[in-house]
């Protein structure tokens, strides 16, 4: 079986302390802290994510890509990535599973995300300006 929005939707939405909003092609999730992350079903995967940062908040790229990359291997099953949005580079956090993964791996891979958001910010914090984890 394969994962529909609207099914993920219903499933999202029972979670304590979680907010689940369909939005277009894509499933809006926030959590009782306030952070948002995005979950669309692509071909065979599931992909979640989430914005950390925008990238001209950061006071040395290069550092910081190093120390994402000397890092990320601390957090299990999400990568971070800049994507292009509306023009401007954002730092994201994501991670992505198959369609027909059980119900119970997608709850996981949601939590973890919404985890390592809160320990990314934290850990980068020093190359940042003007953004608070």
């Amino acid at each position: 079986m394969s994962w529909t929005l609207e099914q993920l939707h219903g499933l999202l939405a029972n979670h304590e302390g979680w907010q689940s909003k369909l939005e277009n092609d894509s499933l809006l999730i926030t959590n009782a802290e306030g952070l948002e992350a995005y979950l669309a079903v692509a071909g065979e995967q599931i992909i979640v994510e989430t914005l950390l940062f925008p990238a001209t908040q950061v006071t040395d790229s290069a550092v910081l890509n190093d120390t994402i990359l000397r890092t990320h291997q601390l957090f299990p099953l999400t990568t971070v990535g800049i994507s292009n949005i509306s023009g401007d580079d954002y730092y994201i956090a994501f991670g992505s599973l198959s369609a027909g993964s059980k119900e119970e791996s997608v709850m996981i891979e949601v939590e973890t995300l919404f985890r390592n958001t809160e320990a990314f910010l934290d850990l980068y914090q020093d190359q940042l300006q003007g953004v608070t984890a």
